[in-house]
This record gives structure tokens, C-alpha cells and sequence, in this order.
């Protein structure tokens, strides 16, 4: 067992976690299951929140204030930016048409969604969140007595769980204008930002305001600030490289934990879960591969016209490759510059510059997959989020995939802040978990893709490109290195 990947490792604690559900479901031990396992579960995710805030705070701060000169961040700097931000958008979007076309969440027993539905407001009330389309099954008579049943089975009482007056005044009390959504970002008491995970977009905007500041004053000033930012940055990349080294035990706790909530005693929502599973996996599937395959060549085919379809796809191939095996664009990153000098013609000062800045903003494919994941989850629980409530998704993830490392499943630790944005339980991504490592794969492939076809681009603008359609990715080459 020592000698497997880590990977692996999880992948075997996610099955023995299922299997674990099963049997227990089937044996009537949920209760057992809820009392003694999940709570393992929850200092996971716990361990998890613990670490996202601040790892996002200094991975943008870094990021940002690692752009170097001030003037670096002029024509060149602002058009990497935006091209960089249109096509996270792009990503979001075509994530949120899809998952809103499909419905995966909603193909699933209806049963099950309401049981689902049931378990997320009495969290709701557990946590002080208002419930988001203010419909509330926990009052309705028709549903009281499945209520009953699921809160006897979470030990939790049916008499305290109701949308409080509490939550409700605290819903009203904020008068709404046009702006409001724009005034909620900057924060009036950034410590007090850090301490809700709800406020991430304040923390998100601090971190770039920090950032961009950083770069405005004199190096001998701004260089102690930017090492100890890097070291603490470090310190909790380390802290995720330790949890995740304990995660194959934690997700077997989370995800038997979760699935015995979700099915109870009835093994036929165990099933139902993975049915539903299963289509949120071709959604994400679908938008990681359009992105690829069509939105890329067509954004590069506008800007860039001599580079061939099949070209572009035979020059990258490398790092494509090795993108989809470590699931990380930083350990890819090397072949990535190979790739795009020797095989796109693209000038080293131009690749130097444009694709270390896309390693840590550029996350295309983690900010698709970040969208319909918190849409599926809400589907998948009979939340219907409004568009204004979509928006905070869109916005949250592209600003959070800034703050992404580039290393296997970091994406897995943001989506716990998209969803705290949406007021929504964060031990979801428990659900999701068994298809995470090869969707992270495919997503890697999507960030590497994006940074070689923004870095074309901008070298064609600049006339720092040399594309020869004559060399052989395979010669070049040597994956092992």
C-alpha cells in the first residue's frame, strides 16, 4: 500500500466508503454509520475550510504581485489579463449553460431530491443560513412526517428546525439597490471578512488590491512583504499535502458518512445517487471537451490564422499528455514552454512571461467543472438558484480560480468556497468526490490548452512568433525528464 499513488490510495478509500454505505444501508446500521464514521468526514472538510481561506488570500497575493514590474502589467500584462478572464468566463458560461440545459440534478428519483432537500434545510437552520428560494418543506404538513424520520435518523429536533425569526429578519434587514451586489465586495472590516467563509468575494477582492499595491512601491519595501507572502503561501500548500495525505481514511468517513444520510436504510438511493453522478460527469465531460475542441481552436483560428487545427493539437500534444497523467499545470509547465517555443515558434520572452501567469490565473477547466458542480449539487437537492444567485457563482469561481494552485484536486478545495458564496453546505463535495480524479484529469488538459492558446496569441500580437509546420513533437521531446 506504501508504494501506491496517492490516487490510488483515494480511489480505494472512495470505494470502501461506498461499499461501506451499502452494507450499512442494507444491514439497517445507518445510525451507527452517522454517530461513529461521519464525524471523521467533517474534520475533513473542516480541516479543508480551515486551510482554503487563507491559502487563497496569498496564493492571489503572490500571484498577483508576482507579475514583477509595474510596467509589466501595460499593454502586454493587460492583454494576457483579459484574455486570460474572457476565456474563464467563456468556461463558466458554457458550464452553466450546460448543466442548466442538461439538469443532471434533477434526474434522479424525485423522492430522493426531497429527502435531499429536507436534510439541506435542516443544515440551513443548524448553520443560520436563509433558505435560498425561501420555500420551506419543513413547514409544510405534507412533508412533515418524512421530516421527522430524517431528523430522528440525524438526532436532530424537528421543533427547533424551522427557518427562524432570526433568519428571517437577518434576510430583510439589508435594503437592496441596483449596486448592492458591486457594495457586498468591498469590505468595511476585512478581519471580519476572514472570519465568514460567506464573505470570500471581500477576502478575493483584498487579495488583488494587496497584490496590485505590492507592485506600486520600491522593491527593498515590497520584497520582505512578497517572501513572507510566498513562505506563508508555502506553509499552507504544505498543510494540504499533509490532509490529503490522510484523505484515503477521511473520504472512506465522509463518503459513508454522507451516502447513509442521503439513502438512510434504502439501499435504491444509493443507486440513485450514482445515476445522477453519472450524468453530472458527462456534463462536465461534455464542456471540458467543447473547450478543447471547439471554443480554443476558434478563439486561436480568430486571432492566429496560420496555425492549423491539426497543428496546434500535434504541437501540444506533449504537454497535453502529461497534463492529463499529474493532473497539474505547474509540474506540466516545463514541457508546456518547450511546447509553444520549439513546436508554435513562440519567443522564450513572451513564454516566460504570458505562462507562469496562466499557471496560477488561468483555470478554465477547473472554474467549468466548479460551475456545474455547485448547480448540480443544487438540482440535486431542489434548490433553485436565481440568476442573480448564478451570477455569485460565476463571479466567486473566476475570481477564486486566481487563487487555485496548480497541483492535483486544488480546484476540490475552492469549490468548498463557491459554495459557502451560495450559502450552500460545503460536505457536498462529499457526493462528488468519486469521479473527481479523472475529471481533474481532463481539466488539467483544459488549463494547459488555454495557457498555450493565450500565449499564441499574444506572441502573434507582439510579432514574436515563428510558426514552422515542419517539426515532430515526438523528436523534441522526452516525458520521463
Amino acid at each position: 500500500m506504501k508504494k501506491l499513488a496517492l490516487h490510488w490510495k483515494i480511489i480505494i478509500g472512495m470505494v470502501l466508503g461506498i461499499i461501506w454505505a451499502l452494507v450499512s444501508s442494507t444491514m439497517g446500521w445507518s445510525a451507527f454509520t452517522i454517530n461513529w464514521i461521519d464525524p471523521f468526514g467533517t474534520i475533513f472538510i473542516n480541516l479543508l475550510k480551515l486551510i482554503a481561506v487563507p491559502l487563497v488570500l496569498f496564493s492571489i497575493i503572490s500571484g498577483v504581485a508576482n507579475i514583477g514590474d509595474p510596467s509589466s502589467l501595460g499593454r502586454m500584462g493587460g492583454k494576457t489579463l483579459l484574455i486570460y478572464l474572457v476565456t474563464t468566463i467563456l468556461a463558466i458560461s458554457l458550464g452553466l449553460l450546460l448543466v442548466n440545459t442538461v439538469k443532471p440534478g434533477e434526474l434522479i428519483d424525485k423522492q430522493s431530491r426531497i429527502d435531499n432537500r429536507i436534510n439541506y434545510e435542516i443544515w440551513a437552520d443548524s448553520q443560520g443560513y436563509q433558505i435560498k428560494d425561501g420555500i420551506n418543506y419543513l413547514k409544510d404538513p405534507k412533508f412533515f412526517k418524512r421530516a421527522q424520520e430524517i431528523s430522528d435518523l440525524t438526532k436532530k429536533d424537528l421543533r427547533e428546525v424551522s427557518v427562524s425569526d432570526k433568519i428571517e429578519t437577518a434576510g430583510k434587514q439589508k435594503e437592496s439597490t441596483p449596486l448592492q451586489p458591486l457594495v457586498d465586495i468591498v469590505p468595511d472590516n476585512f478581519f471580519y471578512a476572514l472570519s465568514n467563509n460567506g464573505l470570500m468575494l471581500q477576502i478575493i477582492f483584498f487579495a488583488i488590491f494587496f497584490g496590485v499595491c505590492l507592485l506600486f512601491i520600491p522593491d527593498d519595501k515590497s520584497g520582505p512583504v512578497l517572501k513572507l507572502v510566498d513562505g506563508i503561501n508555502e506553509v499552507f500548500l504544505k498543510m494540504v499535502d499533509i490532509v490529503m495525505q490522510a484523505a484515503p481514511f477521511f473520504v472512506f468517513a465522509l463518503l459513508a458518512g454522507v451516502v447513509s444520510k442521503m439513502a438512510g436504510n434504502d439501499i435504491g438511493k444509493v443507486i440513485e445517487i450514482f445515476k445522477g453522478l453519472s450524468w453530472y460527469s458527462l456534463t462536465v465531460l461534455s464542456g471540458l471537451l467543447i473547450m478543447i475542441f471547439v471554443t480554443y481552436p476558434l478563439i486561436l483560428k480568430g486571432f492566429v490564422k496560420r496555425i492549423p487545427y491539426a497543428g496546434f493539437f500535434k504541437a501540444m500534444s506533449p504537454a497535453q499528455t502529461l497534463a492529463f497523467s499529474t493532473s497539474s499545470s505547474a509540474a506540466t509547465l516545463p514541457v508546456t514552454m518547450e511546447c509553444v517555443e520549439q513546436n508554435l515558434g513562440v519567443n522564450k520572452k513572451i513564454s516566460s512571461f504570458v505562462l507562469p501567469i496562466g499557471a496560477t490565473v488561468n483555470m478554465d477547466g477547473t472554474s467549468l467543472y466548479q460551475a456545474v458542480a455547485v448547480i448540480f449539487l443544487a438540482q440535486l437537492h431542489m434548490i433553485d438558484l436565481t440568476i442573480g444567485q448564478q451570477l455569485t457563482v460565476v463571479m466567486t469561481t473566476t475570481l477564486a480560480s486566481i487563487g487555485s494552485a496548480a497541483v492535483p484536486s486544488a480546484g476540490l478545495v475552492m469549490l468548498i468556497i463557491v459554495l459557502d458564496s451560495v450559502g450552500l453546505n460545503p460536505a457536498w463535495i462529499a457526493i462528488i468526490f468519486p469521479v473527481d480524479r479523472i475529471l481533474d484529469m481532463f481539466r488539467t488538459v483544459v488549463n494547459v490548452t488555454g495557457d498555450a492558446t493565450v500565449c499564441s496569441i499574444i506572441a502573434d500580437g507582439e510579432n514574436m512568433m515563428d510558426y514552422k509546420d515542419h517539426k515532430s513533437p515526438t523528436e523534441t521531446f522526452d516525458l520521463d525528464s
